[in-house]
């Protein structure tokens, strides 16, 4: 019950710093991936899902020095209200930053990531990226996409931006083929024609969901990792993610282009529905690919250890 006690104590503090903000600046939270803190809760949830059920004991010292840390990522939360933003801002143009908002939400992630991490290593040692590494390398890898996207917007990022009109190609060809509305491309961009008139589409690579494909090469490699399986199971399973994400991708430009062709094309509200529709579809994915892969291996792996015992006593 002691171990179970010290994993709660240790979840509770590393949560403290999300929980206040959530409690306290709500409006700051959004689904959207480059408007918001959002990700700290899904950032969270993998931390929670990895350690809830472990069976290990967190000396009371260890929990008790990352409580410090919880309190300098509050200290920073709250200073961003009191001036800290608007320093970020005008600091900007100084390193070239092309988003401001997506400069000052990387900063965010960032911290978060950088408190997960510390914390982990001071609770579990250099074993932490076996024991709950989904949740920090979530958040890194949000501060990563949220980098290129303040230096490098739309399509600046050439790499970043190739496969965006095969995307788009694709996308034209379903909504032709399910007679959705009228559709043709160009580019990255899209002329669509539906129940509401005529509207352009142009697709830059995170709308595309290009970085879900970054974000989950990260997360799944670092999720693999801890996993006590076969090289060939890994690697059909991280092949599997990517097929997988890559479908919840073109889902999400079919639903942007299903918006404008069937529900409104008032910018605005397209804008609201754009901010939010790439990671409704892809963060529950990625968190139920995860969920899948475990229940499966942890199944096998149960069904092995009972043909073992059952050939061990029939010796």
């Amino acid at each position: 019950m002691l171990q179970n006690k010290s994993i709660i104590f240790a979840l509770v503090i590393l949560a403290s710093p999300v929980l206040f903000a959530l409690i306290v600046f709500p409006n700051t939270f959004s689904l959207g991936w480059n408007q918001g803190r959002g990700g700290f809760l899904f950032a969270m949830a993998f931390i929670a899902a990895e350690l809830i059920g472990l069976k290990l004991e967190i000396p009371k010292k260890r929990l008790l020095a990352v409580i410090p840390l919880a309190a300098v990522v509050i200290v920073y939360l709250t200073g961003l209200e009191f001036g800290l933003k608007d320093y970020l801002i005008s600091v900007a143009p100084h390193f070239h930053v092309q988003l401001k908002d997506s400069w000052t939400w990387m900063w965010d992630f960032i911290i978060i990531a950088a408190f997960f991490m510390v914390s982990m290593t001071i609770l579990f040692g250099k074993r932490w990226i076996r024991v709950s590494p989904a949740g920090p390398i979530y958040a890194a890898g949000t501060a990563i996409i949220l980098s290129l996207d303040a230096f490098f917007p739309y399509d600046s990022l050439g790499p970043l931006q190739y496969v965006v009109p095969y995307l788009v190609k694709l996308d034209v060809f379903l909504i032709n083929l399910f007679h959705l509305g009228l559709a043709t491309s160009h580019g990255n961009v899209m002329f669509l024609s539906g129940d509401h008139g005529p509207f352009a589409l142009q697709v830059f690579w995170p709308s595309a969901g290009v970085h879900s494909i970054i974000i989950y090469s990260l997360v799944m490699m670092a999720f693999l990792l801890k996993m006590n399986i076969p090289r060939n199971r890994k690697i059909v399973y991280f092949a599997m993610g990517v097929v997988g994400t890559i479908t919840v991708n073109v889902i999400r430009i079919l639903s942007l282009s299903i918006f404008v062709l069937k529900v409104s094309t008032n910018v605005n509200e397209f804008e609201s529905f754009h901010g939010i529709a790439g990671e409704i579809m892809f963060l529950p994915w990625l968190f139920i690919f995860l969920l899948i892969v475990t229940y499966v291996e942890t199944k096998r792996i149960k069904k092995l250890g009972a043909g073992k015992n059952g050939s061990d006593q029939s010796k």
